[in-house]
């Protein structure tokens, strides 16, 4: 699948857009999450988003926020709670945060990870954690301001070779 441009009207850089929603994602949402997949580089089609997200919405332990402006997906934040190994407290961890690149800097991000903290908060998660590319410097600054600190390094391994 080729990723197309997924439309949104003009908007100054910086202008805070005061009729934005933040709700809970549903199956209808499945397109709109395919193409932001796409905005980060991970190609998906609407049906490996549906089956994607039917997986997620059965894990209790996973939360999926949208952010809807002039009646249009544009931005999304994946969350999961698990308990630790290191603490008493659940942890949480931010899987998946992305905006329609057409819409970034206008205060979606800042929305959309209010809501998770806030939702984080009210399920007893009291630390989260995320990763970001290491490509991506204006997020790592983003985050950043958001009062998030670097504490480590992630190691990644494609196991497809392994037998099950």
């Amino acid at each position: 699948m080729i990723c197309a441009a997924f439309g949104a009207r003009a908007i100054l850089p910086n202008e805070r857009l005061f009729d934005l929603t933040i709700r809970v994602a549903d199956m209808n949402d499945a397109a709109a999450l395919a193409q932001l997949m796409c905005e980060l580089g991970y190609e998906t089609t609407k049906l490996e988003m549906q089956i994607r997200l039917e997986r997620i919405m059965f894990d209790e332990r996973c939360h999926t926020f949208v952010a809807v402006h002039d009646g249009k997906v544009c931005g999304m934040i994946g969350t999961i709670t698990y308990p630790s190994y290191e603490h008493n407290d659940l942890s949480g961890r931010i899987v998946a945060l992305v905006i329609l690149s057409t819409m970034r800097r206008h205060g979606i991000g800042r929305a959309l990870i209010a809501t998770a903290e806030k939702d984080f908060a009210q399920n007893g998660v009291r630390r989260v954690a995320l990763n970001t590319r290491l490509a991506r410097g204006d997020a790592h600054k983003f985050y950043e301001s958001l009062g998030y600190e670097r504490n480590g390094f992630r190691f990644t391994k494609d196991l497809s070779t392994v037998a099950a």
